[in-house]
């Protein structure tokens, strides 16, 4: 299958264009942008400069990628948004380019944008992430792999979201938050295990149970991140998952959403 332009689209001569794209009627491709093959551009969908898309994606009526970031440190630099493979970009969603010369905004592959949601700049989106309708991540965020963002939920600006986490719709992230577990409500806090999901990617039950043991250490000891850390250590065998959770505790230096500044020390 050729690459089919509808007439009424606008596609910059300096685009690069992949094989077997279809770009349908108003659609917008400005110049200083590239699409990889098998991709399909619906009406009224504005691709904007520094766009580098890679195959098989979809983008659904009234998206806008690479929009100009909503940040006054912004002065006009050269920035870019990165899109993988196999994603699929719902209606009237807006990713914004990086702040930063050469810097860039980066989704990956086989993730599903549902609907009116926004990415700021400079966040990064790991592979089979879903975000949910009207999901707002601002900038310099981080959302791991195989994540899920149930609708209307918030992350604050440079806060990170551990792989396989679930956040529950409307939840206001405004920390860190450990891979594997579930957060709802507001202010955020610790719902359990994302059990269900996990089991879904072929975790077994023997490691689920040491995830959940970690997290008990982590939220439910009624002692510090610290002393917390230590008790994972001494009591979870040894594992990817365990290291997984307490090397993100420690990078982060002890912040995690849902636990009180009191307890971080």
């Amino acid at each position: 299958m050729a690459t089919s332009i509808s007439p009424l689209a606008f596609v910059n001569p300096g685009a690069i264009i992949g094989d077997n794209v279809t770009i349908n009627a108003f659609a917008y491709i400005d110049q200083d942008v590239v699409i990889g093959d098998g991709c399909e551009i619906h009406p009224h969908v504005s691709i904007l400069a520094g766009a580098r898309i890679g195959k098989n994606n979809k983008f659904y009526e009234g998206c806008i990628i690479s929009a100009t970031p909503q940040d006054f440190r912004w002065k006009g630099e050269r920035s870019y948004v990165e899109i993988g493979d196999g994603n699929e970009i719902r209606e009237q969603v807006i990713i914004n380019r990086s702040i930063y010369d050469g810097g860039s905004t980066k989704i990956g592959n086989n993730s599903f944008v549902m609907a009116q949601t926004h990415i700021g700049h400079d966040s990064e989106i790991g592979s089979h992430v879903v975000l949910g309708n009207s999901v707002k991540i601002a900038g310099n965020c981080k959302i791991g792999d195989c994540c899920i963002l149930s609708s209307s939920a918030l992350v604050h600006e440079r806060c990170e979201i551990g792989k396989w986490a679930l956040i529950k719709g409307g939840c206001r992230v405004n920390g860190n938050v450990p891979p594997y577990v579930v957060m709802a409500h507001n202010p955020i806090v610790y719902f359990g295990v994302n059990a269900f999901v996990l089991r879904k990617g072929n975790f077994s039950e023997e490691t689920i149970d040491n995830i959940s043991k970690c997290f008990r250490h982590l939220y439910q000891s009624n002692t510090s991140t610290f002393n917390a850390l230590r008790r994972i250590e001494t009591d979870v065998d040894p594992g990817p998952e365990r290291d997984e959770i307490v090397n993100f505790v420690r990078f982060h230096k002890y912040k995690i959403a849902g636990i009180q500044l009191d307890d971080r020390e």
